[in-house]
């Protein structure tokens, strides 16, 4: 069994959630972002933003690895800085289109 946070754009909510689906049924600990429950992108103060992004670093200190849902192969800003991040912490990688690929 490994932990494995998922990382990737909201706007591919839908994916990640079957994603995380997928791996869990495969036996290995899942850990998700936050899914916004307000549809206003801006409905977050600055502080809510900024306490979020940090509980999302943390999720991925107690991964064994990351996951990063890539479709279409973006990958934005944000999910960088995360795929960056988890690398200084020696995590392992995993991209979603190679596991499409097996």
């Amino acid at each position: 069994m490994k932990i494995i946070t998922i990382c990737g754009s909201l706007k591919f909510k839908d994916e990640m959630m079957k994603i995380a689906e997928e791996m869990e049924l495969k036996g290995n600990c899942v850990l998700t972002v936050i899914y916004p429950t307000n549809p206003d992108k801006d409905a977050y103060s600055e502080e809510e933003v900024k306490v979020l992004d940090e509980m999302h670093k943390e999720k991925i200190k107690l991964s064994d690895s990351i996951l990063v849902v890539d479709v279409n192969g973006y990958i934005g800003s944000s999910t960088k800085s995360e795929i960056e991040y988890a690398q200084k912490l020696g995590k392992e990688i995993i991209y979603y289109h190679d596991l499409k690929s097996e």
